[in-house]
């Protein structure tokens, strides 16, 4: 079966940046499932696997703006401290969820604190870089009705 929309995808891979340093890996883990055509993974790595079997290994490289965007400076601000009430002690790389305007949830890295100011950054720490994949195709399966209704693959731990 060839990984199209709407299927269950299992895989094993290794992310690396520029430099070849990994940055993520599921090797020694669980493998990574998704539901293809679904967003659950970065848009240039599912366009390339489109189509890929059981057993297929591939290296894609995707860009900025096939993966997590690019850096936006608007993502970047500072904050009064008092907004981090019940935290005695902010740290640089310090990570909080916020919820955006329209209520949505996301995080935010403490880049640098001064005086009474914090400086957050909303950007994916991924964001602006490319992205090397190594890839292997595990397993492609039909997806079940509550998976397609949910728009991800259920799994240990699922609260659905």
């Amino acid at each position: 079966m060839k990984i199209a929309n709407n299927l269950a995808v299992s895989i094993h891979y290794t992310l690396k940046n520029d430099a070849g340093d990994v940055v993520d890996a599921s090797e020694g883990a669980e493998p990574l499932v998704y539901l293809h055509g679904h967003q659950n993974i970065v848009p240039g790595l599912e366009n390339a696997l489109a189509g890929c079997e059981v057993g297929e290994a591939k290296k894609v490289s995707v860009s900025p703006a096939e993966g997590y965007g690019e850096k936006n400076d608007e993502l970047i601000q500072a904050v009064p401290r008092a907004m981090f009430t019940g935290v005695d002690k902010i740290e640089l790389g310090m990570e909080f969820q916020v919820q955006n305007s329209e209520g949505q949830a996301h995080f935010v890295e403490v880049v640098d604190v001064t005086g009474e100011e914090v400086v957050i950054d909303g950007n994916h720490g991924l964001a602006g870089q490319n992205l090397h994949f190594e890839v292997e195709v595990l397993e492609v399966r039909e997806a079940t009705k509550d998976e397609l209704e949910h728009g991800h693959v259920h799994g240990a731990g699922c609260s659905h």
